[in-house]
Parts: C-alpha cells; structure tokens; sequence
C-alpha cells in the first residue's frame, strides 16, 4: 500500500492510488516547542500539554452543563448531577485512559500516530490493499475535518459567552459575543500564513496554567458538598443509565463532549513521544479534569441554580476577568491546534492521491512541520463563521459535536483489529476481550450522538459525506486514467529496442521524464520523439513514490537502475508527512554516481487534457467532479519545487 508514483502528467495526483488518511489532530504547531531533539523531557512535555490537550482542555466549559441539563429532565435529585459526573469521569478514564493513552498508542507506524498512521500499519500488517481498511481511512479523514469546522466555534464562544455571567456587566454585552467571538476567529485565520512556530513557544505554559487553574477551581468547590466524591464510583453513572432509561442514551450523547479531542492524544505521538503525552495526561491534566468535574458536580448540588452554567458559577468575582482572558486564550490554542491539524492531513492526503495536489506552503525554514494551506484555511474559516453565525450560542453548538469525533475513535477500534491480530499476534480471546468493549463503547456514543441529528448533528455528517465523494471519485478517476494510460501506452523496454533499431537524432544533455508508471514509456517522451525528432544523450525515466511510513531518510531516498546505456530508472521515495522537493532530493544522486547540472537539465511533464464519456468508467457527473479536479490541481513543477524555466510539458487527450 502507499507505494504509487507521482504522477507523469500534470493533472494526476502526486501519489496515484492512496493509501491512508489520518483524521484527528496531527497538530504540527508542536514543531514550535522545539523539536524532539533538543526539547527537554520537561520541555516535551509542557508541549504536549499545550498542543495534544488543548481541545479536551475546553470541555469543562459547556460539558457538563449540558449532560446535567439533559438528566434533570430524568431521575432528578442528586442523582443526576452524582451520575453524571461519574459518567463523565468513567468516560475519561475509559476513552481517553485505557483506550488511547494505554492501548492504541502502542500500534505506531515508526513513532507517528493516527488515523493516517494506523491505517498504513493496518494495510502493511494485513499484507494487501485491503479496500475495507482504506474506506475506513477515509471516511475518518473526511470525519476530521466536520471536528475541524465545530471545535474553534463552540470552544471561542464557549469562553466568550462567560461576559453573560461577568459581574459589573449585566447582560449588557451579551449582543457582542457572537461578534467579538468572529473577530477572535477570523484574526486567528488571518494571522496562518505567518507561520506560528513563534506563537507556539507559547502554548504549553498558557495551557499549563489553563489547567492548574481548572483544577483549583475543582479543588475549591469540592468542600461545597463533599458528597460528590461518590461521583469516582461508577455504580452512580450506572444507575443513572438504568433509571432514566432512553433519557440515559441521550445523556451519553452530552457525557462525551468531555472527552472530545481524546484522539489528538494519538495523533500527536509522532511530535512529542508516547512517554511525554502519557505523563502529562496520567499526572497532569487528568487530575486536573477530574477535579474540575467534581468541584462543578458539588457546586451544583449545593447550588441547584449553577446548573445553568456551572463554569463560570464556579469562578470568584475577583478573578472573573483574568479567568475570561485565559479562557479565551486557551480556547484559541484549542482551535489553533484543529486548524494546523487540518493543514497536516490535507498535506498527507494530497501526499497519498486522496486529493488533488493543492498550494502548501512551508512557513518555517527550520520546522518541518509548520505548513500552510491556502485553500484549506479559507474553507475552514468560511466553515466556521457559517456555523457561528447559524448556531448563535454554544448549548446550540453541542448538538452538532460529538458525530464527527466518535466516528473518527469507532474506525480507529475497527483499524486496530488488523494491527493486534496481524501483527502483534494476539490471541483471539485477547483481541475480543479488548476491541468488543471498546467498540461497544464507541458505538453506543456514536448512536447517542446521533440522536441529535436533527438539531445539528447533520452538519458534519452532510460535509463528511461531501469529502468523502470527493475523495473516491478523485482515487477513482485517477485509477480510470492510469488504467487506460498503460492500455495506451508502449512498454520502456520495447521502446528501447526500437531506438536501436531506428536511432534518433541525439541533442546533448540529460532529459528526465516524470511518470507514476516507470514500465511504460512516458506520455512526454513518446511525444518528444514523434514532434521533436530527438534524443537525449542521458534519459533518466523518475517516479516519486508515497510510502507507508511517515518519513523515509535520506540513505533509502533514491533508488537506481540502468536499463541500458541510455536510460535509467530513478525512484524518489517520500514518507505521506513530508514535502516531495525533487532537485534537493537529485542531490542525493552524486553519492549513486548520477552527476548532472539540473540547470542544464530539462524536465519533461505530459500534461493530460481528460474529457468526459458516459460510456465507460464513471457516471458522466462523476467525470465532470473528477475533470474540474484535475484542472484545479496545483501545478506539478511547483508541487515537486522544479525551477519552472526548466521544465517542458507535453499534452495528449484522454477520455474517462
């Protein structure tokens, strides 16, 4: 899986059959805290607090308001703020704890995590393109991006809707929020193209103390009513599902806004390291969370009013407003995280022929990861301020999270059954015994979630389904045109025979020929030998393939071989994480003996005009998706970074 070409003509993707979307944060402003090496075990740390928890880290703000909303309309009493709190305590403990931060962070693909990267150990351990485990892969991938749009509207105005509460004001702001809220956003949509490899620096200590001072808060308002510590027992959430019956289902849907953004511990992996995310979470903002959770739960069954925004009831009105501006920075690292995720999985999904190439843009000479995303940027931020200024309030909000998430954590369970069976080689009670409750479990969240459907949860579900289109009919189309290519096309060898036989005029130089398919004559040379009449003196036939492993170094980059004593077959390998950059990589050449100028060396791209047919391949609509796609793709010479005055394209008319 993930070993296909770049493409040889201008319109075909950089990796011509995908391999494995990954979904759920993979955050790359974490290359801002200084990189593996040279960041400190604590300085790691600190950053991953500031990156992989930032979105979990706002849940307290509006997850148990909503939960405990839900259940008074139940059981009542006590009851229902006691098991709530349980329930969300167990839900934090089980998803985020046992599932992710001890079970799936140990099915990493050479230390990089998510959805991307355990689709890619999936396929490898299952040995095949298996077509269940890449639907899967990609229907997580469209999934993230639903996550995407909702996290920086409901987390901004979540902290922003605490002026309705502030003391001194009166309601008197309460028409700014929304506002104040899209200018906060599209400032933060503003300010990507800069890079944010500065502001990074910054995230983990503003979110550290974020959660020092969640759990103070939650430390403060336990001894309102010390009663809620039975809260740490499950039996109280058990009891609470058994009596409220249908109700509880319901619940459930609300209980798992506090663990939203549990994936990022996963995806993360790769930036910081198991050990750095796994003690910040166990001895950090776990308790942290937990504290926060119980200090609501007796606020609330000391104060029965509080329930109708438990947070901001719970903060001191000397401290109203410093906790209203950590709020909000905290919220905006929380959506700053979901945004740069974005860019990384676009970069990884162009990377594996999900999508068409598309404008990256490295913002950081020194951090890889620091990318940015033109196209992606504006649509998140048109998506955002859509749902801002459609949902007005963050209770509206809620019913539209959770679908996108729990769809994401059901296809991670359902990818894992591959890895631990073919890989790890687990036993099958061993396998049952974890993957059935835990697929249980994100089942019945996914099922709860949507319940809410009507009110909203639609949204990511119709725009889930929108990419998930686009990305099939991009593989699909793709695999149509190199089908009928290699119909069409004359193999290399046969070719070679034939200049024997029948030399050509030779021009001085060397020519390199960019292909996804090496067996086969490029379109460009055919076309360059039948126009130009001519050969050049080297012939060096390129293919740059996507491979399943998130990087590739430099000593296994290029692979060589003649063919004959005109041609050579050189294969450029990349990770689906990194930027393919085409003369850095020919460097790499001189070590392999290949010396050349590649300012007296000319490229040769066949550029492929595809028209659409109602006869063959796709429905004729699908053609028409799949040709605007083409057309829209960036170019191939600044994709791969070849100096343009370089290269030379060629056409040719194909029909799918």
């Amino acid at each position: 899986m993930g070993d296909d070409s770049a493409s040889n003509d201008a319109n075909a993707p950089a990796a011509s059959t995908p391999a494995h979307p990954q979904p759920a944060h993979p955050h790359p402003a974490a290359a801002g805290e200084g990189g593996h090496v040279k960041a400190g075990k604590w300085g790691l740390i600190i950053g991953a607090i500031g990156v992989v928890f930032g979105d979990i880290g706002t849940s307290p703000l509006y997850a148990l308001r909503e939960a405990i909303d839900h259940a008074r309309g139940g059981v009542g009493g006590d009851l229902a703020v006691i098991g709530v709190v349980s329930l969300a305590f167990w839900a934090l403990m089980i998803v985020v704890t046992f599932k992710y931060v001890f079970f799936l962070m140990r099915a990493d693909n050479k230390g990089e995590g998510g959805t991307l990267a355990l689709m890619a150990l999936a396929q490898h351990a299952v040995g095949r393109r298996s077509a269940f485990i890449f639907i899967l892969g990609v229907v997580g991938a469209a999934l993230f991006y639903g996550d995407g749009i909702i996290t920086p509207a409901i987390s901004v105005l979540s902290a922003i809707e605490g002026v309705k509460d502030a003391p001194g004001v009166g309601g008197r702001l309460d028409p700014f929020i929304v506002p104040v809220s899209a200018g906060i956003l599209i400032a933060l949509f503003l300010i990507q193209s800069r890079g944010t490899a500065k502001l990074a620096r910054f995230f983990g200590p503003i979110t550290a103390v974020w959660f020092l001072s969640l759990g103070l808060l939650g430390l403060y308002h336990i001894f309102d009513d010390i009663s809620i510590l039975r809260a740490l027992s499950p039996h109280y959430g058990v009891q609470l599902l058994i009596n409220d019956g249908f109700l509880g289902f319901i619940i459930l849907g609300s209980v798992f806004l506090a663990v939203t953004g549990a994936e990022a511990l996963y995806a993360d992996m790769g930036h910081f390291g198991k050990g750095p995310i796994r003690i910040g979470w166990l001895y950090f903002v776990l308790p942290c969370l937990t504290l926060n959770y119980l200090g609501q739960g007796a606020l609330i069954l000391d104060n029965p009013e509080a329930s109708e925004n438990p947070f901001w009831s719970m903060v001191p009105e000397m401290i109203y407003w410093p906790m209203l501006g950590l709020a909000t920075a905290a919220t905006v690292i929380a959506s700053q995280a979901v945004i740069t995720g974005a860019f990384s999985v676009t970069q990884q999904a162009v990377q594996l022929g999900l999508l068409p190439r598309i404008d990256i843009r490295n913002t950081s000479e020194t951090q890889a990861g620091q990318i940015f995303v033109p196209a992606v940027n504006s649509l998140l931020m048109v998506g955002v301020l859509v749902l801002l200024f459609t949902f007005q309030s963050s209770h509206n909000l809620t019913a539209a999270y959770g679908v996108a998430v729990t769809g994401t954590m059901l296809v991670n369970t359902l990818m894992a059954y591959s890895v631990i069976t073919k890989k790890w080689k687990w036993p099958l009670w061993a396998v049952a015994g974890t993957l059935i409750p835990f697929g249980f479990i994100d089942t019945v969240f996914l099922t709860s979630n949507l319940l809410k459907i009507p009110d909203g949860a639609w949204m990511p579900l119709v725009l889930g389904a929108a990419l998930v289109l686009l990305m099939w009919t991009w593989v699909r189309g793709t695999q149509i045109l190199t089908t009928k290519t290699r119909k069409d096309s004359l193999p290399l060898v046969d070719l070679i025979e034939m200049l024997k036989a029948r030399p050509p005029h030779r021009a001085p130089g060397t020519a390199i020929f960019l292909t996804s398919d090496p067996d086969v004559a490029p379109v460009a040379l055919m076309h360059n030998l039948k126009h130009n009449k001519v050969l050049h003196e080297k012939n060096i036939i390129l293919t740059v393939r996507t491979t399943e492993r998130p990087r590739v170094p430099d000593d296994q980059r290029i692979s060589m071989e003649p063919i004959s004593d005109d041609f050579k077959k050189l294969t450029i390998s990349y990770g689906f994480m990194e930027q393919p950059n085409v003369p850095k990589a020919l460097g790499l050449c001189r070590k392999q003996g290949l010396k050349f100028d590649i300012m007296s060396t000319s490229f040769f791209l066949g550029r492929r005009s595809v028209i659409a047919t109602a006869t063959r391949g796709m429905p004729l609509w699908q053609d028409k998706l799949f040709i605007f796609l083409t057309r829209n793709a960036a170019n191939p010479t600044d994709f791969f970074h070849i100096p343009p005055g370089r290269v030379v394209e060629l056409g040719a008319q194909v029909a799918v």
